[in-house]
């Protein structure tokens, strides 16, 4: 079974970056990796997404231009980066895997089978 670990998370200021990493049990080639984040209180939703095949990326409109995600698969990682944070984008921040690439776009939870623990971001002064 895929297992998935992430770390980078930390309390930053607004304005600040962090680069959040995924790191899996085995190799990632055949797997689309998304980015999700949950705040209390909020569901969890979709943050990024980036395919096996070509390494396309797709981006929630709240973060396009300001996060974002690449792989290594020599290295089994898959990383955000996160520019220009803001006081909404702290959150629990979690990475999941998905053998379907053609869903990679819809960054729905249900597409994603296997997640991570989660690693927590804030951004306050």
């Amino acid at each position: 079974q895929l297992q998935l670990v992430e770390s980078g998370g930390a309390l930053v200021q607004p304005g600040g970056s962090l680069r959040l990493a995924c790191t899996a049990s085995r190799s990632l080639n055949v797997f689309a990796i998304g980015w999700f984040r949950q705040a209390p209180g909020k569901e969890r939703e979709g943050v990024s997404c980036i395919t096996s095949a070509d390494a396309n990326t797709y981006y929630a409109d709240s973060v396009k231009g300001r996060f974002t995600t690449s792989r290594d698969n020599a290295k089994n990682t898959v990383y955000l980066q996160m520019n220009g944070l803001k006081a909404e984008d702290t959150a629990g921040y979690y990475c999941a895997a998905t053998i379907r690439d053609e869903r990679c776009t819809d960054l729905l939870v249900k597409t994603f089978a296997s997640w991570g623990q989660g690693t927590q971001v804030t951004v306050s002064s």
